[in-house]
């Protein structure tokens, strides 16, 4: 028996087809359109395209030798926090408004005064921030009001796909932990905040576990997809629990970092931890009974995506762009020359809450390479992520390994870097399918090929090499770590139209 795990990332969608001893027998991917951004900090997507590229996904990886009938469920994972709105006949009404945007930020404060930024945090384990999905749909009620009054239905980027698989509305607890609507403690929509802020509780889908079974592939979405009709489909989680499920991350002491288009330090827990200042968000974990906690940079990986784009990625040869531009940064010794990179292209969530934050590129001379600019990218990725690291000291969060995983694992040198600025080892999955590959495995617990999210991790989850760091080396990024830090105080004092 196989399970099939879907991930309906920002980027693209992607099918991964896992066997029941965790091999990956087959994988698919489409892309998406790229987000649009009609105004400066909006993104949005249309949620249509994301059905559009997961029928392609599904079709394309059953193509390369899976049968529909050896597909014993399907999971979900995906970009967090889009608001999708549908009518009364369950049409698109607008572009999804993603997890990226930034237009919220009066939407934001009007929710911290009308419930207090303590109580917030008292209901929801987060404050409002301008990623998060209830701001997005306050936006929309005030900008749009003739639009919003057609409103019937919210869904989750990940959950309006698996609607079109099944016909079934839902969302899994992980994911809707990330719409501010959520007591978290409590795994429950909050009817406190939904009052307040005067939003018809039937907006809101059931909420459900992670790997809890919730319908079947319908047959108009067996025609689209090739999956056969009834295939079981659990209500899966939002990319970041996924993704620590198919990384092993689901006991205390357990903390991975990944970097995809933005990067994420995600620790588990038996609680749900809060920091007082909201610095980093506390969900629910795709695991039942257990919480998470998590600190975001905006812009990881679509750091190096800005750079690539802008300036391209050097000379032309058959390898992969950013292989080219990691392997130019490769060539550069351990802090770049001086040069230092605020990786805030959107905005930033971890440590700052700045919605207006701006990246800068601290510290060039007339003599500083192309290459020596990459590996200070590279670099500041890894210091904005290791903010994370601080504050869970901080809130006394165990932290008894490091696991890499998103696109910026897949790179030696940033590796390197990472276990050199964190000072600490770091571990490799031998699986690098991230969070389609924990959709899969929920889909496995929901059918039955293990008996828990924990047991499935034991039997499958293996390290495939650890990244040891120099002592010396990190002695050195610990220095410079202590100068980035002083970036984004500097960077605040500048106006910025």
């Amino acid at each position: 028996m196989n399970f099939l795990g879907i991930d309906v990332g920002t980027g693209g969608t992607r099918a991964v087809v896992v066997s029941e001893r965790g091999q990956v027998v087959a994988v698919a991917g489409a892309e998406h359109a790229h987000f649009t951004s009609r105004q400066t900090g909006w993104a949005e997507q249309d949620p249509r395209d994301w059905w559009r590229a997961t029928q392609e996904a599904v079709r394309v990886v059953l193509a390369r030798g899976v049968a529909a009938e050896s597909i014993g469920g399907v999971g979900f994972s995906g970009q967090m926090h889009g608001a999708v709105l549908l009518d009364d006949r369950d049409e698109v009404l607008r572009p999804a408004i993603i997890w990226c945007d930034q237009r919220t930020a009066l939407q934001c404060r009007e929710i911290t005064d009308k419930i207090g930024a303590r109580r917030l945090i008292e209901l929801t384990a987060n404050p409002a921030l301008t990623g998060f999905t209830l701001p997005k749909l306050l936006w929309v009620r005030e900008h749009e009001p003739e639009l919003w009054a057609r409103v019937r239905t919210l869904l989750l980027p990940k959950d309006y796909v698996r609607f079109r698989l099944t016909g079934e509305r839902g969302m899994d607890v992980a994911d809707a932990s990330g719409t501010l609507l959520f007591d978290v403690a409590h795994r429950q929509w909050s009817s406190e905040v939904a009052e307040a802020v005067e939003i018809d509780g039937r907006l809101l889908p059931p909420v459900v576990e992670s790997p809890e079974v919730v319908g079947g592939i319908s047959v108009e979405a067996a025609k689209a997809t090739g999956l056969k009709p009834g295939t079981l489909v659990v209500a899966g989680a939002g990319d970041q629990a996924a993704g620590a499920v198919g990384l092993g991350i689901v006991r205390p002491g357990a903390v991975s970092a990944t970097i995809g288009t933005s990067g994420v330090v995600f620790a588990a827990t038996d609680r749900p931890a809060l920091d007082a200042q909201g610095r980093v968000h506390t969900f629910c974990h795709a695991v039942p009974g257990r919480w998470h906690v998590m600190g975001v940079t905006q812009g990881a990986g679509l750091s190096l995506r800005w750079f690539r784009e802008q300036f391209g990625a050097g000379a032309d040869d058959s390898r992969d762009p950013y292989e080219r531009l990691c392997s130019e940064a490769a060539k550069v010794p351990a802090g770049a020359a001086g040069l230092l990179w605020a990786p805030y292209l959107m905005g930033e969530r971890t440590p700052y809450l700045d919605p207006q934050a701006r990246a800068a590129l601290v510290g060039l001379t007339a003599s500083h390479t192309r290459a020596q600019v990459v590996r200070a990218i590279l670099e500041g990725v890894a210091f904005s992520l290791r903010d994370t690291l601080t504050i869970f000291d901080e809130m006394k969060v165990p932290v008894e390994s490091i696991r890499l995983g998103g696109g910026g694992a897949r790179s030696s040198v940033w590796r390197q870097i990472q276990a050199e600025i964190y000072g600490r080892t770091v571990e490799l999955p031998a699986a690098e399918e991230g969070a389609a590959y924990g959709a899969a495995l929920l889909a496995g617990v929901g059918g039955g090929a293990w008996p828990s999210v924990d047991s499935a991790c034991d039997a499958v989850i293996r390290i495939a090499s650890r990244v040891e760091p120099e002592a010396a080396t990190v002695k050195h990024m610990d220095g410079r770590y202590r100068e980035y830090r002083k970036l984004y105080p500097a960077i605040k004092q500048i106006g910025f139209e």
